[in-house]
């Protein structure tokens, strides 16, 4: 332990423990910009400067560990003035249009220029450091806006380990970030998860904008059907009520319905078949040995992740296509063949994911949730909001609405569940997971669990894979090791759906926090012991699909992957 003083306060902590972290401890806030816990503690931005006495100069408090009888001031008019010229430079070269900015009120720099008195009109709009506009189908990249942070970098190399994104300094005077120059994000190994997103603090990364799109469709007079995922509808639900303890999920239907969709589903029918038709391709591996493990394939992020980086698993990937695709299929080709169909989700990777070929014109459009959010703050709030009829008619008789999903939030707790019905004719006990890389209390950077069951005379081995580079690792250990999985769950972003790329923005340390009562709430319905998903769906397969795997379920819900390449310094 080690004794100091921040601001007269005398306190004993940790040593090894930053300044930042110690002030921390007793309530002192020490603003910060380029700063993330534990993945990008560089002191680069300058921002959270304190002054140490007997330093001549002042240090960054979010890498500089403190020492015995430290003496720091973290507010002296010196540590003030440095802050605010700091952020003079940094605002000379950012284009404040920020009534047009995809932050939409959001912006963790405009919110410390005002917290800091930074006056505007000493440098006006700005013309930003470049006026390069990078594309992309699901992540777009505006370079007026970027403060050189290095947020996304971190994020890309540290948590989603695609390593698109690269602090470029050959012109020492004037560095950038981007992916490979001249390239689109498309082109240079992106998967769409929108974590750098999430990180940036200004505008200057963004998830590719689809409001426009489906604005005119609702002017058409053809009929434009909304399919949310549970997700989705529950994070919107609690933006609209500000998190309240009860978060009443079908004032998200309501509020969709008016907006002039003619039917608002979810997805959890679809969800079921996506069970039904891995539980099918399980059984199959069973029966005829299984040397080869099944990979859920129901997040697009790590389908890519997989297509692009270890193309040598794509035989591992199950065929069966994520539930708002394989929903909107059947919406088109059998329910109502004249229809649209919009997502809306909390995944942004579905936005990239709506361009593959094999795919082509099964969704028209996707919305994140902040797209969502930022249509009904603009242009369909009604301050006197009112529910109204979310019945949906032929629809509804055949697929789910505004229903409260009984199953796990795991794919493989719900595929293990109808294994054991149909095997054992009794529910799945609760797993005994094992944690065998990350972190869950902190699930930053992702997590790999496993879990062994017996179902029948088979003893069956799982996992659970969140993160990119938590995949990467888990890829690495299957060729190293030899290892195999029965089925193995793998979702691209560190904490699932809860925190996809579409989310609301949060940075500071309530973020796991919120994430986690998110995922509390969406686990308080579930009862593994009810749950059987051949209820929900057999009307559905005996009328249209005959069964799983069946010729006419493999060209509605299933679909293939291809390697894909990039490029890269």
């Amino acid at each position: 332990m080690a004794k100091i003083t921040i601001n007269g306060n005398t306190i004993k902590v940790k040593k090894g423990t930053s300044i930042l972290n110690a002030a921390k401890s007793i309530g002192i806030d020490i603003p910060t910009l380029c700063y993330i816990a534990e993945m990008n503690e560089v002191g680069f931005c300058r921002i959270c400067v304190v002054e140490v006495e007997g330093e001549q100069d002042l240090v960054s408090a979010c890498n500089t560990e403190i020492t015995n009888k430290m003496v720091v001031y973290t507010d002296s008019e010196k540590v003030k003035e440095a802050r605010r010229a700091s952020l003079r430079l940094l605002a000379q070269k950012h284009r404040f249009d920020c009534w047009n900015c995809p932050k939409d009120g959001m912006c963790e720099f405009y919110d410390i220029l005002k917290e800091h008195d930074i006056v505007f009109e000493e440098f006006g709009p700005g013309k930003g450091r470049y006026d390069d506009f990078i594309d992309g189908t699901a992540i777009n990249q505006d370079q007026t806006k970027c403060i050189l942070c290095k947020r996304c970098v971190a994020v890309c190399n540290d948590v989603v380990a695609a390593r698109v994104l690269k602090f470029r300094d050959d012109d020492g005077l004037n560095p950038i970030v981007s992916p490979t120059p001249e390239l689109s994000f498309d082109e240079t190994g992106c998967i769409g998860c929108g974590q750098c997103v999430k990180a940036c603090p200004t505008g200057t990364l963004f998830v590719k904008d689809h409001v426009t799109d489906v604005e005119d469709m609702l002017l058409d007079p053809v009929p434009v059907v909304a399919q949310m995922s549970e997700e989705a509808a529950m994070i919107i639900a609690e933006e609209l009520q500000q998190f309240s303890e009860n978060v009443n999920v079908r004032e998200a239907y309501s509020t969709i319905k008016q907006m002039g969709f003619s039917d608002v589903l979810d997805v959890n029918t679809a969800k079921d078949m996506v069970v039904l038709e891995d539980v099918s391709a399980l059984k199959h591996r069973l029966e005829n040995g299984r040397d080869l493990s099944l990979i859920s394939s129901h997040c697009p992020a790590a389908v890519r992740f997989t297509e692009l980086y270890h193309d040598n698993h794509l035989n591992e990937l199950s065929t069966t296509k994520t539930a708002h695709m394989a929903q909107a299929k059947l919406i088109k080709d059998v329910l109502d063949h004249k229809a649209k169909v919009v997502s809306i989700l909390s995944c942004s990777a579905a936005k990239m994911e709506m361009t593959r070929e094999e795919l082509e014109g099964h969704v028209d459009a996707v919305l994140t949730v902040n797209e969502v959010m930022k249509m009904i703050k603009h242009r369909y709030l009604d301050k006197e909001r009112h529910e109204v009829d979310i019945d949906n008619g032929k629809l509804q008789a055949a697929l789910s609405v505004a229903s409260q999903y009984q199953g796990s939030i795991l794919q493989v707790e719900n595929v293990l569940q109808k294994l054991s019905l149909d095997i054992d004719n009794k529910p799945l006990e609760p797993l005994n997971y094992t944690v065998i890389a990350g972190d869950e209390s902190k699930a930053s950077k992702g997590v790999i669990k496993e879990a062994k069951v017996k179902i029948g005379d088979h003893k069956l081995k799982v996992a659970v894979v969140r993160g990119g580079a938590q995949i990467k690792a888990f890829y690495k250990m299957l060729e190293v090791s030899n290892k195999t999985y029965d089925y193995v769950d793998m979702m691209a972003c560190p904490e699932g759906c809860t925190n996809g790329g579409g989310t609301p923005f949060e940075h500071d340390i309530t973020t796991h926090e919120v994430i986690k009562k998110r995922i509390e709430m969406l686990c308080q319905h579930t009862d593994m012991a009810q749950y059987d998903p051949s209820v929900s769906t057999r009307v559905l397969y005996e009328k249209h699909l005959d069964h799983p795997s069946s010729d006419d379920v493999m060209t509605l819900l299933h679909t293939s992957f291809s390697p894909k390449e990039s490029t890269k310094e």
